[in-house]
């Protein structure tokens, strides 16, 4: 790819899991990576307890939560289904791959002259490993929801992303794979490109950098 400038993007900003990373969207593949039967009544149960969940996820993504501490609840809330060393196994399955193209894409956008950066909504340990990725270890700038204490879709995480690389949202291309955070990505001024997780990522991601004149093929 060859590059050309362009005024305004100063930094590309990538969500990890759905557009770097390819992770389980549901607890039932994760399960099955984890080599653990899926066992009678746990789809209901997951129904069921869905609104807890996720603010078990939230509170271990914000840091507010340990590990063990989370592993424990989450059992819990699935009426013992799973047992804590379960849960572990599905957690350490999530993070399945990373998506083929990306680090010549992040080449691409370093060449062009523009900082890249990560903002994920994540935990300790997924965090740890995603930094082995080869995409991710390329990005100049990584932040996890897990060390700033916000979670997205709250403002509060754009903005900590903000002040950290001393750049504003104006000046920020960003790429997730949920509709409500790039909904508030946009409120908070950024340029942002929703990215569909279930086709190639790195050909959106180049559409949309050419669109924004960044690249050129």
């Amino acid at each position: 790819m060859s590059v050309m400038p362009h005024k305004t993007i100063r930094l590309v900003c990538f969500d990890l899991g759905g557009v770097i990373i390819r992770i389980c969207r549901t607890w039932l593949e994760a399960c099955r990576r984890a080599g653990l039967p899926v066992r009678d009544g746990i789809e209901g149960v997951l129904q069921r307890e869905i609104e807890t969940r996720r603010e078990l996820n939230v509170l271990h993504q914000t840091g507010r939560l340990d590990t063990p501490e989370y592993f424990q609840r989450v059992s819990a809330t699935l009426n013992g289904l799973y047992s804590p060393d379960d849960i572990r196994a599905i957690h350490y399955a999530w993070l399945v791959d990373e998506y083929e193209g990306l680090t010549d894409v992040i080449d691409a956008i370093h060449d062009a002259g523009l900082e890249t950066a990560a903002l994920s909504n994540t935990n300790p340990e997924h965090w740890q490993r995603m930094q082995e990725f080869p995409s991710v270890m390329r990005l100049q700038h990584r932040f996890g929801s897990h060390e700033l204490g916000f979670h997205k879709p709250d403002e509060a995480i754009y903005r900590a992303l903000e002040e950290n690389v001393n750049i504003r949202g104006s000046d920020i291309l960003f790429f997730d794979d949920l509709q409500d955070n790039i909904d508030a990505a946009r409120e908070c001024g950024w340029n942002s490109v929703l990215i569909d997780h279930t086709s190639p990522t790195d050909v959106q991601i180049i559409c949309a950098l050419q669109t924004y004149k960044l690249i050129e093929a």
